[in-house]
């Protein structure tokens, strides 16, 4: 069978193209070899289980260790109920070792009666009658929640002094978040989350990294070497560039490209064929990406992204530090400093979907935006926004859980509901930016017939009470993008939310301005 580019669930050698798993996890074996307990965390779709599945068989197959996975997935039904989450779990041991072990080194038989100390009890037994110490690993740890969780991982911190003899000698748990939050999911006050884990034995938090860009060109050039189709050098970085590597996007724009687009093995795949596979994995949302916006709506997520929407510096609080791990634990955001969106297709993603709970009220009809010549009504498409703000945006706006960017996103909305008939939408925004940068993408066909790209930029402040006028300020911003990107024009739209601005209507007006260095710009008051 030919090997494929794998997006659903752990890799396999003969079947998927893959990096070798134990590149992804090198510090592990060592930690194992310490009888150490430690955590592996990465976001989903990063190949945890990939990793840990081929350590758990390797260190099987060298004749010293009895290693078993398996997940503790189906205890997450039973929530609190204690001994159902615990027998679920033992069974899952049971079934895993059958598959996974030789006979010798298999848990005995035990009764499964009661509700106190199954899972301690279970694994004490293994241990002394295993002729190998015993390598377990709990993946999927975190689907557990409230006192089961608390059970579980206080039955391992009971037997941790007993091994290797009279307990398992390492024990891995594996899932999407570090040993911090499993304070929070097992129902602590997610306000104090800094204080004593109820697993306070581990010796390392270890992270599944994403891959780096010669991981990448690695991935695609093995199925160069299989079928002789190949990946231009320039669509190799541009698919590092748009994912920063996490191993599901960067596996998903490939199978985009080879299965769904279809090009010719005697074709080699260039940077439109990776744009256009990241604009259709965009609009598809598919599994990997849902699961991912989700989350936006949690207060946790929304007090991180918010500021990062926004532009702004955040506000900090109590619990800032924590919410901003977490979201990097879930993957939206980047693992290190400075605080951002993990990668271009997230930002592009979250933006999206934010914008998503607008549009379907947005009437406007793209058709009627596209000019004789195929290009883009930019005016039109301004003038009718401003008409729609006026009667409907401070409704709209009041309306959207993220307050502080409701303005921008009834924008983007606009913006998406005309745009995304044949176009597409380029956005920039981070923490300090104080504004978001929007490019316009429009082909089109110039005169002679050949193929073109309109281009219109557009940054989007907000004034709020008690600051000072943005406009010299975004002028200067706006002269600087434009002459990033190369065009001699462009939009500065400045939402003033400040109470002496007015009603919406008188407000909401446009005015001509010119930048520093003399660009013109239409300026739109909102």
């Amino acid at each position: 069978m030919a090997r494929r580019f794998n997006t659903a669930g752990p890799c396999r050698p003969d079947w998927h193209y893959m990096i070798p798993a134990e590149r992804r996890l090198p510090e592990a074996p060592g930690l194992v070899e310490q009888m150490g307990y430690f955590v592996v965390h990465a976001p989903r779709q990063t190949g945890k289980t990939t990793a840990l599945r081929a350590l758990a068989r390797r260190l099987t197959a060298a004749g010293r260790f009895a290693a078993l996975l398996f997940s503790c997935e189906e205890g997450e039904a039973w929530g609190d109920d204690i001994g159902s989450a615990q027998r679920a779990i033992l069974r899952e041991i049971d079934l895993q070792a059958e598959v996974e072990l030789p006979a010798e080194l298999r848990p005995p038989p035990m009764s499964l009666e009661g509700d106190e100390g199954l899972l301690r009890a279970k694994l004490s037994a293994w241990a002394r009658a295993c002729p190998r110490p015993l390598v377990l690993f709990f993946d999927e740890i975190d689907a557990l929640r409230g006192q089961s969780l608390i059970s579980v991982l206080r039955q391992l911190r009971a037997g941790f002094s007993n091994r290797p003899v009279d307990f398992p000698a390492s024990v891995v748990l594996c899932g999407l978040r570090d040993v911090r939050e499993y304070k929070a999911a097992s129902g602590g006050d997610p306000g104090r989350l800094g204080t004593a884990s109820p697993f306070n034995i581990k010796i390392e938090s270890l992270r599944v990294g994403d891959f780096d860009c010669e991981e990448v060109r690695d991935l695609y050039g093995q199925h160069t070497a299989e079928t002789g189709q190949l990946f231009t050098e320039e669509a190799v970085e541009r698919a590092f560039a748009l994912t920063a590597g996490q191993p599901w996007l960067v596996n998903a724009l490939a199978r985009e490209i080879v299965e769904k687009l279809a090009v010719p093995p005697d074709e080699p795949i260039t940077v439109a064929h990776v744009e256009e596979a990241k604009e259709r994995l965009i609009l598809a949302r598919a599994t990997h990406l849902d699961s991912l916006v989700a989350r936006l709506h949690e207060p946790r997520i929304r007090r991180v992204i918010e500021p990062l929407l926004a532009g702004a510096l955040s506000a900090g609080g109590d619990t800032y530090q924590d919410d901003l791990q977490y979201a990097r634990d879930l993957g939206l955001l980047a693992s290190n400093n400075p605080a951002r969106v993990a990668n271009p297709i997230y930002r592009e993603v979250i933006a999206r979907v934010l914008a998503g709970d607008v549009e379907p009220v947005i009437l406007a009809e793209p058709r009627r935006f596209v000019l004789p010549d195929g290009r883009l009504d930019v005016a039109r498409l301004l003038q009718e926004f401003a008409a729609f703000w006026r009667e409907h945006g401070e409704a709209l706006a009041g309306s959207l859980g993220y307050h502080e960017v409701a303005p921008q996103i009834v924008l983007m909305a606009f913006l998406q509901r005309v745009v995304n008939g044949g176009g597409t939408i380029d956005r920039e925004y981070g923490l300090g930016r104080g504004r978001i940068d929007l490019l316009v993408r429009w082909p089109y066909r110039d005169a002679e017939g050949r193929r073109a790209v309109q281009r219109a930029a557009l940054e989007l402040k907000v004034w709020r009470e008690g600051e000072k006028s943005p406009l010299p300020k975004g002028l200067a911003q706006l002269d600087g993008y434009l002459a990033q990107i190369g065009l001699d024009e462009g939009v500065l739209v400045i939402f003033d939310r400040r109470k002496e601005a007015g009603e919406i209507d008188a407000r909401t007006r446009f005015e001509e301005a010119k930048t520093p260095s003399g660009r013109r710009v239409t300026l739109l008051w909102a």
